[in-house]
């Protein structure tokens, strides 16, 4: 599910600040390359026994990844549920208490970008 007017689409940070940021709210730097970035932040509904993920996805729009000063900008927020072995269902519904989750953590990773 793609999650839109998180305020986050277009935002740019710093690859050091971003990666600080999120850390602080659980998201970890899985999939980089030299352009491109994508920050996962697991949510486990432990009464069904699902996992899901909430995605940031970001492209560098200056310099490269390996360089902390690099800016990024947020393209897309996305939540899917889990699949075995390795994938993400975008197309579940997301229950509510969920996506209530996923929600605060992207209000509180807005305000760490943007202060």
């Amino acid at each position: 599910m793609l999650l839109d007017n998180t305020g986050l689409i277009g935002v740019r940070s710093d690859l050091g600040h971003l990666d600080d940021s999120g850390e602080k709210l659980g998201f970890v730097r899985w999939q980089w390359e030299y352009r491109r970035a994508t920050y996962d932040l697991k949510i486990q509904d432990r009464s069904k026994g699902e996992d899901y993920f909430l995605r940031i996805t970001t492209r560098a729009v200056e310099g490269k990844l390996e360089n902390p000063d690099a800016i990024l900008e947020i393209e897309h927020v996305y939540i899917g549920r889990a699949t075995f072995p390795h994938g993400l269902d975008y197309e579940s519904s997301i229950p509510a208490p969920i996506l209530d989750v996923a929600t605060q953590r992207v209000q509180d990773l807005k305000q760490l970008l943007t202060k």
